[in-house]
């Protein structure tokens, strides 16, 4: 089974940043985990609970380089 976007996990505050999260269990931030069950450390609890309920993650896409955004293909 797939989602589209990996939502529901826990999430908790980084000290002192009003609008920065990270996951509860890995730790990695909201923004680099960015909906993808990819995005979760391989060790993370919640991405283990789900792969084991038969979630399987997405394709990793390919990210744009920063420092290639502004060339022309």
């Amino acid at each position: 089974m797939k989602r589209l976007f990996y939502i529901d996990y826990p999430q908790e505050h980084f000290e002192g940043q009003a609008h920065r999260y990270r996951c509860a269990h890995c730790k990695q931030e909201t923004t680099k985990i960015n909906g993808r069950l990819e995005g979760h450390l391989a060790s993370c609890e919640y991405r283990i609970r789900l792969e084991q309920a038969g979630f399987e993650c997405n394709q990793p896409s390919p990210l744009p380089h920063e420092d290639m955004a502004d060339e022309v293909d």
